[in-house]
């Protein structure tokens, strides 16, 4: 008869793990045998090798059947759903009618894309399409006067795709409206803030410099609006005006976009506001460097009072008597043939110089007290950049370079080739001119070109210590007898003074 030991040895005998199969043959016995007396089986005897494999097996299946099983889209079956809306033909009751269809604002995409994919330029065609389809979206869910494909932002995380719109005049006045409603209330704020303050604290007698204000809506660095969308078929965001404030903190740092319109922007100095004012200023700014078009395509009109050079004017229209020129001049080296047509970016942060010491009424009426006793400070020196539609030859140099770059797009053909600019300032921004056609693009990650990397300024000096002087410098305490000293000189000297004064009367008494 066995013994126990004997039975414990040969029971870890067959637990031992089998490397292959991870399994041991004491349970897949247990399993064989548990199989059996449940389902009662006839002939278990001939049928032990088919259960034993039959038992292996459903340890390696899947519970349930496969093709039941939920398994999570991907992004590029999430992504095909989003887009796949954008090619849903609409009903027959929302088809437009005949005239909505002549005014339509909607450009010819595919056309503008098939000049820059001669130049090697552009997304592709499918993307393009998909593009076109977004922006015809966004169309029929604005009332919009102008739309136009500004270009694709790229970014660590996501991208953005950019349409620049004009909306028409009756809506126009509505985006004011919610705009000066966010002031006000943001004003009301700030007075409660400063009515819950403590009447008996100190105030300071530091001002912070005046703040520049934003150009209104059609004017200035804010005269087109801005949609972004990280794919086509995804919701279009509007981007918010930008100010002169953003537009200067914007050309001091160097930040790559993630694609997330609320990232924080983490820099120095720092930026006011998140990665949506980000991106809209830097819009700006490629709008202001790199928009063109060829000379005489836009004039100004002749009712304008303004001087001849164009300074100081802020609108054009376009020239029905344009005469193109032709391509070989529009890629002369002069860049004489081209001009801008986005007014310039001052210093300040506008288009258009104000002079932050001019107060309102509100303002003069309140620091009325407070100037009389301040000194005026100095007149501000006024800011003037190059005119509305000044030519691109006299654009500065970018590192010994030419500021724009001209070429064909095909120098086998030249008679059917179009001429194609590239900006040597914004990398990315590029222009194609051919007849009366002409269209500007920019496919880059948003930052201007620089010779040297790109260094984050040095932080501002540390403040300097009070001077030290007698009059703050730290004495050790006196001691009782030197005390009693003082107190008896003090004495002598008041005893002193009091003898005079009584001498000084007896002497007029006498007289």
């Amino acid at each position: 008869m066995a013994s126990e030991t004997m039975i414990q040895n040969a029971k870890a005998f067959l637990q031992q793990e089998s490397p292959d199969s991870k399994l041991n043959l004491y349970d897949h016995l247990c399993s064989v045998m548990h199989k059996i007396l449940e389902n009662r089986t006839p002939n278990s005897v001939d049928l032990l090798e088919s259960l034993s494999k039959e038992v292996k097996t459903n340890k390696f299946a899947p519970a349930g059947d496969p093709s039941s099983d939920v398994r999570p889209a991907s992004l590029e079956v999430e992504l095909a759903n989003v887009q796949n809306k954008l090619f849903e033909k609409p009903s027959e009751e929302a088809e437009p009618e005949p005239e909505d269809e002549v005014e339509m604002p909607l450009p010819d995409l595919m056309d503008t894309a098939h000049y820059f994919e001669q130049a090697g330029l552009g997304l592709g065609r499918e993307e393009t399409f998909r593009i076109f389809l977004a922006l015809k979206k966004l169309v029929d869910t604005h009332t919009l006067q102008s739309v136009r494909f500004w270009g694709k932002i790229l970014g660590t995380e996501k991208n953005y795709i950019v349409a620049e719109v004009e909306y028409r005049e009756g809506d126009e006045e509505g985006q004011e409206g919610e705009e000066e409603e966010g002031e006000e209330s943001r004003e009301e704020e700030a007075d409660e803030a400063k009515e819950g303050e403590d009447d008996n604290l100190p105030t300071p007698d530091y001002k912070p410099p005046p703040v520049i204000p934003k150009e209104e809506t059609g004017t200035g660095c804010n005269k087109k609006t801005y949609f972004v969308c990280n794919e086509p078929g995804g919701e279009w965001t509007k981007l918010p005006p930008v100010t002169p404030a953003q537009i200067v903190c914007a050309r001091q740092i160097k930040k790559f976009f993630t694609g997330n319109l609320e990232a924080a922007v983490i820099s120095y100095p720092p930026f006011p506001g998140t990665e949506i004012n980000y991106l809209r200023a830097q819009i700006a700014r490629i709008s202001a460097g790199t928009h063109i078009s060829p000379v005489d395509y836009y004039k100004f009109e002749e009712d304008d009072e303004d001087d001849s050079d164009g300074e100081g004017r802020d609108s054009f229209v376009e020239n029905v008597e344009f005469e193109p020129p032709r391509v070989q001049e529009l890629i002369d080296p002069s860049l004489s043939n081209w001009v801008h047509h986005v007014q310039h970016i001052l210093p300040q942060g506008r288009c258009v110089w104000v002079n932050p010491t001019v107060k309102t009424e509100t303002e003069d009426f309140e620091d009325e007290e407070e100037e009389e006793e301040r000194e005026e400070p100095d007149e501000p020196v006024p800011e003037h950049g190059p005119p509305l539609l000044n030519p691109i030859s006299e654009d500065s140099e970018v590192d010994s370079m030419p500021a724009w770059s001209a070429g064909l797009t095909s120098n086998l053909v030249p008679q059917y080739a179009a001429a194609v600019l590239r900006s040597n300032l914004w990398p990315g921004a590029c222009v194609f001119g051919l007849d009366k056609k002409f269209e500007n693009l920019y496919i880059g990650w948003g930052h201007k070109y620089t010779a040297e990397n790109y260094s984050p300024p040095a932080p501002a000096a540390t403040q300097e210590e009070y001077p030290s002087g007698a009059e703050v410098t730290e004495v050790p305490d006196p001691t009782v007898d030197e005390e009693r000293a003082l107190q008896a000189v003090q004495q002598e000297q008041l005893d002193r003074e009091a003898e005079e004064a009584e001498m000084e009367e007896d002497d007029e008494d006498d007289d």
